[in-house]
């Protein structure tokens, strides 16, 4: 279904950039849905031939409007309402950080020693 007047919103969220029309309304807010290198507002009109930017929690888009859709579709009817421009370089944002990605544990044999490594450490250390 298509529409004369269409918020940026209701758009990002019909054709599934956003996974919920409000969180679709906060990136807006917060300036994290641009036109032209510019901000702008969740109720601002959306116009054929439009591109976005649009910087999502998982990753950046860079979306040129080819036409109107103001319900929420299934995913194979949603990606004929737009082209997708994104660089390749920001398809796959873990490519570039999983060198330096920590999770936290230490890898295994590195640092501290095991418990039987630290029984014969202190073994070795009261023989004196």
């Amino acid at each position: 279904m298509t529409a004369e007047k269409l918020r940026v919103d209701k758009y990002l969220w019909s054709i599934r950039v956003f996974k919920t029309r409000s969180a679709a309304a906060a990136a807006c807010d917060a300036g994290r849905v641009k036109l032209n290198g510019v901000s702008i507002k969740a109720a601002r009109a959306v116009n054929i031939g439009d591109e976005f930017e649009v910087r999502g929690d998982a990753r950046k888009w860079k979306v040129k409007v080819t036409g109107l859709l103001a319900n929420r579709q299934a995913y194979s009817e949603a990606i004929k309402y737009y082209i997708d421009l994104t660089p390749e370089e920001d398809l796959d944002p873990n490519k570039r950080v999983a060198s330096s990605f920590d999770t936290g544990k230490r890898q295994s044999k590195i640092g501290r020693p095991t418990k039987k490594e630290r029984r014969d450490l202190d073994d070795f250390m009261q023989e004196d």
